[in-house]
């Protein structure tokens, strides 16, 4: 595989932010707004597929998860949590120190690597679920870098993947909104001619070899102040699950 989906800029945009990983406050403010709705449908996909009980002790024991685009582990933690062996990577050098220090002060082993989704593919390693959260709107080839989360599953793995809807409300509310009106993130965070929209990647992922199973809307609430799962609005954030055929 000799695919480089890698985009300097973006990993530039998000080497800059790397420090505030963990800050609630900080630039990464509108993630951890979203982070339990994504762990809410990570873990019960993963628990419907692997047939595990999340009320379980150590439910994903057994089940090795890879998070590419880590960040600072702010999904690796939780899965590592729930018993899963974790390898997260991620493109931007200095995100990996900022999630090893918080993980050895959480007392959890997570394996943190900085490398790319296509170099981890060539060394012939395999997991049982890839998560791949809001990155494919930041590589420079969404098909080359679907391929290789295909190659690094295990046949009959998990492939989720989130990413942002390409329409004027998107555009309204991820760029407008939360970069220049509530200023959660860098004015330039997201170029909005990079979303995706639901069906391309479906098309994306099927092109990839994978087997599209589920999509759902990460639908938020400017009352509630919160976010919950929909079935039917997927116009800004959207998450799916794709399997790799047996």
């Amino acid at each position: 595989m000799t695919t480089n989906t890698v985009d300097p800029s973006e990993i530039a945009k998000f080497e800059a932010m790397a420090a505030e990983w963990w800050d609630p406050n900080g630039k990464f403010k509108p993630l951890h707004m979203l982070n339990p709705c994504r762990l809410d449908y990570i873990t019960n996909q993963i628990a419907g597929e692997f047939e595990r009980n999340l009320d379980a002790p150590d439910a994903f024991a057994g089940l090795r998860i890879l998070d590419i685009g880590c960040g600072g582990g702010l999904l690796c933690e939780p899965m590592a949590r729930l018993g899963a062996t974790v390898v997260g990577v991620d493109a931007a050098e200095r995100n990996i120190p900022v999630a090893q220090t918080h993980a050895e002060q959480s007392g959890l082993d997570i394996d943190y690597r900085h490398t790319t989704a296509e170099a981890l593919a060539e060394t012939g390693e395999r997991f049982d679920v890839v998560l791949n959260m809001e990155v494919v709107e930041h590589v420079a080839d969404p098909l080359g870098y679907l391929t290789a989360c295909q190659t690094l599953l295990k046949p009959g793995g998990l492939h989720i993947c989130s990413t942002l809807n390409r329409n004027p409300k998107s555009f309204a509310m991820a760029i407008v909104g939360a970069e220049y009106v509530m200023r959660w993130l860098p004015k330039g965070t997201h170029e909005w001619s990079k979303f995706i929209t639901p069906d391309e990647l479906f098309d994306l992922l099927r092109q990839a070899g994978l087997d599209p199973v589920d999509r759902k809307g990460f639908q938020f609430n400017p009352v509630t102040w919160n976010w919950r799962i929909s079935s039917r609005d997927l116009s800004v954030n959207y998450v799916t699950a794709a399997l790799k055929p047996t």
